[in-house]
């Protein structure tokens, strides 16, 4: 099970990073055209919040049954830079990605302007693409076997 979920959270992290590029881009384009929100952006939009929440929550359950996670948590740990990123720098950044790509939809649906709705979308999911880029494990993703 353990690895399985590994492999499914190593490869929806192509998924996440996809989803929020085709989000930002749509945003970034109806901002400069000034057109209005359609459903069709809102959809765009969900494209970026949705495999995002289900990373999270992959990650989330990883985080407590992997040996890399809380179980390897330890003042020692915390004095090695890889396992600092696994107990502590990469889900804390995930979490404040995440919150901030759901208030950014939840603010776009919220506000009456279409050019607010874009900019709320791109500004949002813009900080938490940088955030969830600064924080990957690179390491891991291009580790030659």
């Amino acid at each position: 099970m353990y690895t399985g979920l590994q492999h499914l959270h190593s490869y929806l992290a192509y998924l996440v990073l996809l989803g929020l590029l085709v989000s930002i881009l749509t945003a970034i384009g109806g901002w400069m055209q000034n057109r209005p929100f359609a459903d069709k952006d809102r959809k765009r939009a969900l494209l970026g919040l949705i495999p995002t929440h289900l990373q999270w929550i992959i990650g989330l359950i990883l985080y407590f049954i992997s040996p890399l996670g809380a179980a390897n948590a330890s003042g020692a740990a915390m004095k090695d830079a890889n396992s600092r990123l696994y107990i502590l720098e990469h889900p804390l950044t995930m979490i404040i990605a995440v919150v901030l790509i759901t208030i950014g939809y939840s603010r776009a649906k919220r506000l009456k302007l279409g050019k607010a709705r874009f900019q709320s979308i791109f500004v949002f999911y813009g900080i938490g693409l940088i955030l969830i880029l600064s924080r990957l494990p690179w390491r891991a993703w291009f580790a030659v076997s």
